[in-house]
């Protein structure tokens, strides 16, 4: 089991965290890296894009010109593929990108980029995280008093909060998620992760009662 400092927003020593090897002290696999993110950005692909093709295209009910006699190649549509204005070949059409990814290999992913940040020392815990007022420079000051990098840091809160999630929006290497939305992605893009001591918690319960579940279940196949 492996223990983590925990300091205040001026960055003094607040106290330590126990952190579960099952969770912070797993294999770095970075093929699981691979497949996470490859399904993380396929899902945010919105899949709308279209195209017309002949036959979706309006106008062309005749034939541009007589059969014979012109001297030029036979025509049955302006609306025709090789014509300004006609159809699209094999254009995109309206799709899904989205594709499945065990449960299994998806814990794991993010079990193993949890631990990368561990054995990196990119994880830094902090007691609480307080803004009273909308400033992105507190933002910025509080990073620096913390030694973190204002240009990529991913901050992991407990509950929502106004003030730190609008006055970090302006920065744009600086992101702030919510502990229930942690993901692997998030954690690779960043060079340091700032979470406050109730984040950590509550993603450590949900990733052992999540581990827990699934071995329930494994057994109960078996």
């Amino acid at each position: 089991m492996a223990t983590i400092e925990v300091v205040n927003q001026e960055n003094k020593k607040a106290g330590s965290l126990d952190l579960s090897s099952d969770v912070f002290e797993k294999a770095v696999k970075p093929h699981l890296y691979h497949a996470e993110v490859r399904r993380q950005l396929a899902e945010r692909r919105s899949g709308t894009h279209s195209t017309k093709n002949r036959a979706l295209v309006s106008g062309g009910g005749a034939k541009p010109y007589r059969q014979k006699g012109t001297g030029r190649a036979r025509q049955g549509t302006i609306r025709a593929p090789q014509f300004q204005g006609g159809g699209v070949v094999f254009g995109p059409v309206p799709r899904g990108y989205t594709h499945k990814l065990p449960k299994k290999m998806r814990r794991a992913a993010l079990l193993s980029a949890l631990s990368q940040c561990l054995g990196d020392s990119a994880l830094k815990i902090v007691d609480d995280l307080q803004f009273d007022d909308y400033k992105t420079k507190r933002v910025i000051d509080t990073l620096a008093a913390l030694g973190l990098d204002a240009t990529s840091t991913l901050i992991v809160i407990d509950e929502p909060s106004a003030t730190i999630e609008a006055s970090a929006r302006n920065l744009p290497g600086v992101s702030v998620i919510r502990s229930e939305g942690v993901n692997v992605y998030d954690l690779l893009r960043h060079k340091s992760v700032l979470m406050t001591k109730a984040a950590i918690e509550r993603l450590q319960a949900r990733l052992l009662a999540s581990g827990a579940h699934q071995a329930a279940e494994s057994g109960d196949a078996e």
